[in-house]
């Protein structure tokens, strides 16, 4: 399930950033892109679960 949060953190990301845009309020731009920054900072955080195909091929073809 980890490795499926960067790409879901990166949709809410670009959800929250549009949302915040349509909006029209005071500093709801600010805090869309605040909260769009945290959300993709998560992101990266969660991207090392994702698996590597060429580190699990040599790791299959050494055993």
């Amino acid at each position: 399930m980890k490795r499926y949060l960067t790409l879901i953190l990166f949709l809410i990301s670009i959800l929250i950033i549009y949302i915040g845009a349509k909006l029209q309020l005071y500093w709801s731009g600010v805090a869309a892109w605040g909260l769009a920054l945290v959300c993709l900072i998560f992101a990266v955080h969660y991207s090392k679960y994702i698996p590597n195909e060429k580190s699990s091929k040599k790791k299959k073809k050494e055993i």
